[in-house]
């Protein structure tokens, strides 16, 4: 019988920061371990959740497997982690301590928009603080962008539009968001560093240092691989969070201090799926970066269907960035359809979907 906690590691970090991509690479790499998934997708489909799934868990016998789910994999799909915690983190948690003979660690994939406090103040409930621990929070930043002074595409121009609107008033803002993710980091990964000069690392260095003490250790990540930190040492930090969590002052805790009422950053998102059939690959790549430059989209991310190919291609645009992989065989009962999420800012659902069927219909000419 296991007498120590389980260590849970939360991955939090802005839309696109890498989030899933470094997740995919513990797993990879976790041989050995029973690791138990918790993802937090914003958004109607459960891309991240499905990408980790193509990353099977290497478990030594059928009794590893977690709860009717073979991968380990829990979904939170019905609203953001940070203000669901009672009605969906919870329920997901106890299901876990019940099964604790089975898991040797917890990762935690929040929404880019999550605030990591309430979360990590959830493992001081009661049920869960017995059996389990944050071994860490490790928040992500994308490199590029915070190198540009920025941490989404077209940052002033969504702070300008929250401004404008007198409702949002308290609303954090995205800078407040980023600065509260930073806040509760044990460890700071800055992705994408394969896209950085030394100079701009130094930008980078400087913001960092600006928003967490110096007992946060820096880490650089090019395709999801930390340089200078195995998994073990990735999944043993052993910082124990949630026993100074409290003590932690945010924006978010500032404004409610004021007593001023206000709705999360993300409750004025955008977000929607778009879903079609196979496509031509160039063709579809052509429209998304006409759409990503003419729209104030800060993220896409899915699943594409190409004609006469046996494999999945996953497709994720950052900013004006695009970038694709194929990560499994489409299986025999999976629908070859084409589905990616938008998630934005005053998005025209309508105008996307019918730009992205003029590559389709260059799919079925072929």
């Amino acid at each position: 019988m296991k007498l120590n906690k389980i260590p849970a590691t939360i991955v939090t970090g802005f839309l696109g920061s890498g989030k899933t991509t470094l997740l995919s690479n513990v797993l990879k790499q976790a041989a050995g371990k029973r690791i138990a998934v918790i993802v937090n997708e914003f958004g109607e489909l459960d891309i991240d959740a499905e990408i980790l799934r193509s990353c099977p868990l290497d478990c030594e016998d059928e009794s590893a497997t977690l709860a009717g789910n073979s991968n380990g994999i829990f979904e939170l799909a019905n609203g953001c982690i940070c203000c669901t915690v009672e009605e969906e983190f919870l329920p997901v948690m106890q299901e876990l301590v019940a099964r604790r003979d089975d898991i040797d660690h917890i990762l935690i994939e929040t929404s880019g928009l999550a605030l990591p406090k309430p979360l990590v103040q959830a493992f001081n409930w009661p049920d869960i603080k017995q059996h389990c621990t944050v071994d860490a929070v490790i928040t992500l930043i994308d490199g590029p962008a915070v190198a540009a002074g920025r941490f989404a595409n077209n940052e002033e121009q969504v702070e300008a539009q929250r401004q404008a609107d007198e409702s949002l008033d308290h609303d954090p803002s995205l800078q407040e968001l980023l600065d509260d993710q930073l806040g509760a980091a044990d460890l700071i990964v800055v992705s994408k560093d394969d896209l950085l000069s030394d100079e701009q690392r130094l930008v980078v260095e400087k913001t960092v240092k600006q928003k967490t003490n110096d007992s946060v250790k820096t880490l650089y990540a090019s395709h999801g691989m930390v340089g200078g930190m195995s998994i073990e040492e990735l999944l043993g930090i052993g910082a124990s969070a949630e026993e100074q969590i409290n003590a932690l002052h945010t924006h978010h805790d500032h404004h409610h201090d004021h007593g001023e009422h206000h709705d999360h950053a993300h409750d004025k998102f955008d977000s929607f799926v778009v879903s079609i059939g196979e496509v031509d690959s160039d063709q579809l790549q052509t429209v998304l970066k006409d759409l990503l430059a003419q729209n104030n989209i800060f993220r896409v991310k899915g699943f594409v269907a190409l004609p006469n190919k046996p494999m999945r291609q996953v497709l994720q645009a950052v900013g004006e960035r695009l970038h694709v992989y194929f990560d499994r065989l489409w299986e025999a009962p999976e629908e070859r359809a084409t589905k990616l999420v938008f998630i934005g800012k005053d998005l025209n659902e309508e105008k996307i979907t019918h730009a992205l069927r003029a590559a389709e219909a260059v799919a079925e000419v072929l």
